[in-house]
């Protein structure tokens, strides 16, 4: 079984992702680092209910890394957007093989004292144009919502939207039980709403 763990915002820099983010919740991001392996870095925000919002973008400081960037990040342009959700499993090994192929093979990372694995396909680009979900695998006791300052936001609705929603929904909700989760038939994007300290807010992609 999987569980929603977080949601990413990706942008062109870190900044403009960040900005999306403040701007569409009304509320400040959080300092987060550097990964390895993919040269990325983040900022993050604390969600109610033990969930967490990244926003990540392309470290230009870092070198080119030896392989695709995770969240198919190397394509990346346009204006900062909702790009990914990440779910995670105990036993990642089982849930691939449970799961509809192509979302990738375990990745070893770490941030600071954190350590976890996800599942990260070759391309970087995961199935279903990237709205499938990426696979996360905690190593450490400690999550990262934890350490986050409360932010009052809520989740409320995740919709993924795509030609293909129904395969999607087919795919994954066996495996996932969260009535926050909705599939919808549409162009391709992501679109979460928000309780807020300011009220509803919609964070798209």
């Amino acid at each position: 079984m999987m569980q929603l763990d977080h949601l990413a915002v990706a942008g062109e820099t870190l900044a403009e992702a960040c900005k999306h983010v403040e701007q569409s919740l009304g509320v400040k991001m959080q300092p987060g680092g550097r990964h390895a392996v993919f040269h990325t870095h983040n900022a993050l925000l604390g969600l109610e209910g033990g969930l967490y919002l990244e926003a990540i973008a392309i470290d230009p400081s870092a070198p080119q890394p030896q392989r695709p960037r995770w969240f198919d990040l190397d394509r990346f342009e346009g204006p900062a957007r909702l790009t990914n959700w990440i779910c995670r499993s105990e036993d990642m090994e089982r849930t691939l093989a449970d799961l509809p192929k192509g979302l990738g093979a375990p990745v070893a990372l770490s941030r600071g004292d954190l350590r976890w694995r996800m599942a990260v396909p070759g391309s970087g680009l995961l199935p279903y144009d990237n709205c499938a979900p990426a696979l996360i695998q905690w190593e450490t006791p400690t999550h990262p919502a934890t350490l986050l300052v409360p932010s009052e936001v809520r989740l409320m609705r995740l919709t993924i939207r795509h030609p293909e929603a129904e395969a999607i929904k087919a795919s994954f909700e066996p495996f996932l039980s969260d009535d926050r989760i909705s599939y919808e038939v549409g162009p391709v994007g992501l679109l979460a709403d928000f309780d807020t300290p300011h009220g509803p807010r919609v964070l798209g992609g």
